[in-house]
């Protein structure tokens, strides 16, 4: 019965008609989340795309009017870096591709054999490295050149357009980085916290699971298997909150909105970065711990063992709780949240120290290598060292952000 609750709680939502469902997602664009970045940026490639093809059409009269706002959208990125990075990379592409038709067409003619050999040029020039994912838009871009230098009558008309190709994703590109530099440019503070609160949130519910199993002595092998195949869905959670810190690094760069006075004190994402990195390890941590314990759950118990599996499970539960703490990790209140985050990672020390000391007290092999006491002892120490280091690399950042703010402060005093 206990089981059958979520589902029935989970059966109206799945229930509601398409336009509840888009009533509540335009609902939820007017938060900063998803939804909200995704109307922006619609958006802004759409103001983008009607700018470029007005100035290509109606003030140019090219004679292929869409290359440019094509450009503008294609380079709208969710970062002005990543807009400037892929932008140069496109027009990089797109001129190889134009100027190898020139130079072939020229050489050979507009025959099926230039053709031939402009097509395996721009494939192999594609692969370069440093031209990225926009490799492909090299072919691409030949290929429209060769139809356009096809269908011109001379060979003034032939270099006039494929120079106007390159002139009109110029300008396409050019309005597309403006563009997303001005209007509503994004800046992704947050996402460096919701990753850390996706992977730290995981972390304290498997071993929130895992700390009340051993103070109950609950080892049974299909428990530590389910432990084990757990811990090896972290890796990706961890690989999704590295990427989240970074595409919140990223959405600085080149951002006038940083200039603002609100944007100006942020906390550094060096701690973001050190969090994520610790998190990280510990997940790594964390599985060799599920496979220690899936490799001991038909261990011989004695009086020694189950006070030993107690001991670990309190130990477990001090760590959960950081992770907690840093699953509402919030950016506003991380002043008072590294002071609580402070206090559990002594208490979690206390904890590994009574650990330690219940464990050299009673009679286990903890020197034994085929006996998994030692190894958790080893995972314990870790994992405590990794928490404490999280901390202090929090705090230290919220120090240094409040005396960076101090500082203008007492500045403004003495003029």
């Amino acid at each position: 019965m206990a089981e059958a609750a979520p589902g029935a709680q989970r059966t109206p939502a799945a229930a509601q008609s398409r336009p509840a469902r888009v009533r509540q997602w335009f609902g939820r664009a007017a938060s900063d989340g998803h939804e909200r970045h995704t109307l922006a940026l619609l958006g802004k490639s759409t103001l983008a795309a009607a700018v470029s093809w007005v100035i290509a059409h109606d003030v140019m009269a090219a004679q292929s009017p869409a290359f440019a706002p094509f450009s503008a959208v294609l380079i709208m990125q969710v970062t002005v870096y990543q807009s400037l990075v892929q932008a140069l990379r496109y027009v990089g592409a797109v001129a190889v591709g134009v100027g190898l038709q020139g130079v072939l067409g020229l050489l050979a003619g507009p025959h099926l054999l230039t053709f031939v050999l402009v097509t395996l040029a721009a494939l192999a020039i594609g692969r370069w490295r440093p031209l990225g994912s926009q490799g492909s838009q090299v072919a691409t871009a030949a290929f429209f050149a060769f139809s356009t230098y096809v269908a011109a009558t001379s060979d003034a008309q032939r270099w006039s357009q494929l120079g106007q190709i390159i002139v009109l994703v110029l300008i396409g590109c050019g309005i597309g980085v403006v563009v997303n530099t001005l209007v509503l440019p994004p800046l992704r503070y947050r996402s460096a916290e919701y990753g850390i609160h996706t992977l730290a949130r995981s972390l304290c519910d498997l071993v929130g699971d895992m700390y009340q199993a051993l103070r109950e002595g609950k080892l049974e092998g299909e428990r530590t298997q389910h432990w084990r195949r757990r811990a090896a869905h972290l890796t990706p959670i961890a690989q999704q909150a590295q990427s989240s810190v970074h595409t919140a690094w990223e959405s600085t760069l080149y951002n006038p909105r940083r200039l603002l006075r609100r944007h100006r004190h942020r906390t550094s994402f060096d701690g973001y970065q050190a969090v994520v990195d610790a998190l990280e390890r510990v997940t790594h941590q964390v599985g060799s711990l599920t496979r220690s314990l899936d490799q001991w759950h038909d261990a011989a118990v004695n009086r020694d063992h189950v006070d030993f599996v107690r001991a670990y499970g309190d130990f477990l539960a001090s760590l959960a709780r950081i992770a907690e703490l840093l699953s509402q990790i919030d950016e506003d209140q991380l002043r008072d949240q590294t002071q609580e985050l402070c206090e559990a990672a002594t208490e979690a020390q206390q904890c590994r120290a009574r650990l330690e000391d219940e464990a050299q007290a009673g009679a286990l092999p903890l020197g034994d290598p085929a006996q998994p006491y030692g190894i958790l002892m080893a995972e314990a120490s870790r994992l405590t060292d990794e928490f404490q280091h999280t901390c202090d690399v929090l705090k230290h950042g919220v120090d240094e952000a409040g005396a960076t703010s101090a500082a203008p402060a007492a500045g403004s005093e003495h003029d």
